[in-house]
């Protein structure tokens, strides 16, 4: 049987799709190809409005996902024209779809997370076995559904000797904690937001998507007053399991907050939200390590927010015990990090074996994840 599985997420950045081709013959794994794409800003716009109620989302939540499905599509034929693959050499696809909500353990006690996706459509512009619909088998067991890339992070970055750290820098960040021993297990959890709050600042003030390097924030000065606030943020200071999403994170929570700034001190200039935004992701990272593992000694980041130097620079400041390396340094470039992790749950899957951790999510138990939608 073939043991080449295609990877594609698209996350809550909003940046678009990354999709690997990755090889698990003899149980290791090797990234064949990559390929990225990005959305279209119709589509961005209509997955960031998605986020929140609006007039007939059921139609346009249907449609956008429609529009991902052959997004997705596309990024799987560009895999296979790279590599000589036919379709038929392909196992299956982990799609993760687009995460537009994530209330878990909310309302009436289970609670929802909903990637718009339309897998079947993926099964038929493609010919290839697709697997998605991964989270919401350990919300019905009553976890959170996230973070999944944990047991990928524990197969994959086991350390060898030292106490080890991964931590993605997506739209939220997220921690993997992995220790050296054996006996201790793996934690992992949501630690708070990533890229998504200094993206939308950036946007609105300067038309880019992003802070290319953290160029921009570089030439801020922090404000302390709307730092300490946001940091006292609630989910900040909750113990795991926890996860969560632009629910939270997002341009009317930042709002709040400001807000009350300029009532106590006036309009801040638009350079110092943006340094004072990237301070909170590092922030947030950094306590969350420090509190749950502080005898970490080499944190490896992946996700977007790897590239962000001016990001990784207040990182290392602020864990000077602790050496920050991109996970390029593992042989894994960022981008490819969580488009490997879902061809690696897809291979779970359609093994029948699991792919949460309950120590991480929360559930009660183990649980094969994803539906599978034959070709």
């Amino acid at each position: 049987m073939s043991e080449l599985y295609i990877g594609l997420m698209s996350g809550t950045s909003l940046d678009g799709v990354d999709g690997v081709l990755a090889d698990f013959a003899d149980g290791a794994m090797h990234v064949v190809a990559h390929r990225a794409t990005g959305f279209s800003e119709s589509l961005r716009a209509e997955f960031l409005a998605l986020n929140t109620s609006g007039p007939d989302e059921i139609h346009r939540g249907a449609l956008a996902a429609n529009g991902l499905a052959r997004l997705y599509a596309e990024v799987v034929e560009r895999l296979l024209h790279d590599t000589g693959n036919a379709a038929a050499s392909i196992r299956a696809i982990g799609a993760h779809g687009q995460t537009v909500r994530h209330r878990p353990g909310e309302f009436d006690g289970t609670g929802y997370t909903t990637q718009l996706n339309q897998p079947a459509l993926l099964a038929e512009l493609t010919g290839i076995d697709v697997v998605a619909d991964f989270r919401s088998r350990d919300v019905a067991a009553g976890g959170q559904g996230a973070p999944l890339v944990p047991p990928f992070h524990q197969a994959f970055f086991s350390p060898k000797g030292d106490r080890l750290a991964v931590l993605n820098i997506g739209g939220i960040s997220n921690l993997t904690l992995l220790h050296a021993s054996p006996d201790t297990p793996v934690l992992g959890f949501d630690c708070g937001p990533g890229n998504a709050l200094m993206d939308a600042w950036c946007h609105t003030h300067t038309g880019q998507h992003y802070d290319e390097d953290g160029a921009w924030a570089a030439t801020g000065t922090v404000l302390p007053a709307l730092l300490d606030r946001m940091l006292a943020e609630p989910f900040l200071q909750k113990t795991p399991p926890k996860s969560t999403g632009r629910d939270l994170f997002n341009t009317p929570w930042l709002a709040q907050y400001l807000q009350a700034y300029e009532s106590a001190h006036g309009t801040p200039h638009a350079a110092d939200v943006q340094t004072t935004l990237t301070e909170l992701t590092a922030r947030a990272c950094a306590e969350a390590l420090l509190q749950n593992m502080p005898d970490c000694e080499r944190l490896v980041v992946c996700g977007g927010g790897a590239y962000n130097q001016h990001l990784m620079q207040r990182l290392q400041a602020l864990l000077p015990g602790c050496k920050v390396t991109s996970s390029d340094a593992l042989g894994l470039p960022p981008l490819q990090v969580e488009a490997a992790a879902f061809a690696w749950l897809a291979r779970q899957t359609v093994l029948r074996q699991t792919g949460n951790l309950p120590k991480v999510t929360g559930a009660r138990g183990a649980r094969v994840l994803g539906a599978i939608y034959p070709a």
